[in-house]
């Protein structure tokens, strides 16, 4: 029996609420209060928050909010918003993918630390979209281009069995999930507010087809307003989730470059997709690859082959465009070549021209007329396939 299952259902619902109190008496990350809480954990903090007891660093995070916030109240609130709350004492967190965020918040790594509690809308939970996930993120002003690319990545890798995680943004990452969507596939969006509210307004509709067949998270309680800030805050969950961050369209300083440099941090493989030269759109993107932080990337084969273990083979190279010529030898190679330049040709103006005998060159103009790469007219001989 799991330690969870154990638990008298009484001291489940404290755990909850204790959670769901942490969850917003301080703005994530809240590096000072996830120590406090791994330390102590969540009932414990909880209690010497309450009393005042807590460390200094934990009660000026708390300060601001400490006596307005109510466990229980944000349980109903979110019941009553169809949202659910995960936590770290459950089965079911996903304790693989925020590993590292304890390590990097261990190391005082900025704005890096482990989420609280995740509150969720859709019918996914969390650590099943750990399993096998990807990270697709980009640019919200993106082109046609890149959102078509971001789309094919995101139902290529749907299609492979990869849940696709993005931010539900305009741009790249909206065209990740509606190709995770289309394909019939899991995809999680990571919201910088609550998972109740629509945002942008516009990704409504877009939020609950994913909460349809997956999951929109995020570690802001019910209610909470987007900010600036929080979509930086944000991004860390989006990297950590991800096995990779493929990054398709990022400005030189962006939320998708700033998502690939955590899941750097993170020891997550980052990989890029290459755009047109011109485009600052892809300024990110050309500069990641470059100083060799990303991989770069074309298509979802190589981004499986990336993640694959050793001895699976490699996704297939893409074959160059064939031309009935090249099963040519190379002395009819040339020959071939000479007459391709010229209207009708004799024996003698086609030795001339590639370098050949004059007898080698008749024995070719045979073999090139039989196997239908030559014929001989009135005028001499001409070429039948380019």
């Amino acid at each position: 029996m799991g330690a969870w299952a154990s638990l008298s259902e009484k001291t489940r619902q404290e755990m909850m609420q204790a959670r769901a109190f942490l969850s917003a008496v301080a703005e994530p990350p809240a590096r000072a209060l996830a120590r406090f809480v791994a330390e102590r954990g969540a009932r414990g903090a909880v209690d010497a928050i309450v009393r005042r007891r807590a460390p200094e660093p934990v009660l000026v995070e708390v300060e601001a909010r400490r006596d307005a916030v109510s466990g229980e109240r944000l349980l109903r609130a979110g019941e009553a918003a169809g949202l659910r709350l995960f936590i770290p004492e459950r089965p079911d967190w996903p304790c693989e993918a925020f590993s590292e965020l304890a390590g990097a918040r261990e190391m005082e790594l900025p704005d890096m630390a482990e989420p609280i509690a995740l509150w969720v809308r859709g019918r996914a939970e969390p650590a099943e979209c750990t399993e096998r996930a990807v990270a697709v993120v980009g640019a919200r002003a993106a082109s046609g281009y890149g959102e078509h690319v971001a789309a094919e990545f995101g139902h290529g890798l749907s299609g492979v069995g990869f849940t696709v995680v993005s931010g539900a943004a305009y741009g790249i990452d909206g065209a990740a999930h509606r190709g995770a969507l289309s394909a019939g596939g899991r995809t999680v969006a990571f919201l910088a507010c609550g998972a109740d509210v629509d945002y942008p307004a516009g990704h409504g509709r877009l939020l609950r087809a994913i909460a349809d067949q997956g999951a929109v998270i995020s570690e802001y309680p019910p209610g909470t307003p987007p900010r600036k800030h929080r979509f930086l805050v944000r991004n860390r969950l989006i990297a950590a989730m991800g096995r990779a961050t493929v990054v398709v369209e990022a400005g030189a300083r962006s939320g998708a470059a700033n998502t690939a440099n955590t899941a750097d941090l993170l020891g997550r493989p980052v990989l890029a997709v290459p755009g047109p030269v011109t485009s600052q759109n892809s300024v990110g993107c050309h500069a990641m690859v470059r100083s060799g932080q990303a991989v770069l990337v074309t298509r979802t084969e190589e981004v499986v082959e990336l993640l694959s273990p050793l001895g699976v083979s490699p996704a297939e190279e893409i074959a160059a465009r064939s031309r009935p010529t090249d099963r040519l030898q190379p002395d009819a190679r040339r020959v071939h070549d000479a007459l391709r330049g010229v209207v009708s040709a004799g024996n003698e103006e086609l030795a001339r021209d590639c370098g050949l005998p004059l007898g080698r060159v008749r024995a070719v103009l045979v073999e090139l007329e039989l196997d239908g790469f030559a014929k001989r007219t009135e005028s001499g001989w001409v070429a039948i396939t380019s």
